[in-house]
């Protein structure tokens, strides 16, 4: 039986749908308020802001959540790499997310694209897609 071998030369940066999909199914649960979905893929010591201040842990964010007057923007593009996910929002916003084994640690909304991929350090090259 032959045997073939490669040799792999550049760089290549690996994205998992499971960071993508906690980061949908969050959001999912956000506009739906499905508050027990919503709890069950975030960590229990998840931190989570905006512009108008933030909060910590599985209470808080339930409180946070079933204040809100409006949902979540629908996400659009979204950026990945090492754990950290930037949805772009159909309303110019954007929210950098955190995900750990599955889980979101962490959320925060920014005002635009820019300052989310600056605050996560990451750039255009690391749309997923």
């Amino acid at each position: 039986m032959a045997r073939t071998n490669a040799v792999l030369i550049g760089t290549f940066t690996t994205v998992t749908t499971s960071e993508i999909a906690t980061v949908l199914a969050w959001h999912d649960a956000l506009n739906a308020q499905d508050l027990d979905t919503l709890i069950q893929v975030s960590s229990g010591d998840i931190e989570f802001g905006d512009a108008n201040g933030a909060g910590q842990g599985h209470q808080a964010l339930r409180e946070w959540a079933g204040s809100l007057e409006t949902s979540a923007a629908v996400a659009g593009r979204m950026y990945v790499r090492d754990g950290v996910v930037v949805a772009e929002e159909e309303n110019g916003k954007a929210s950098a997310f955190r995900v750990v084994h599955d889980h979101v640690t962490s959320v925060f909304r920014h005002q635009d694209l820019a300052s989310a991929l600056a605050a996560t350090e990451l750039t255009e090259g690391d749309i997923a897609g």
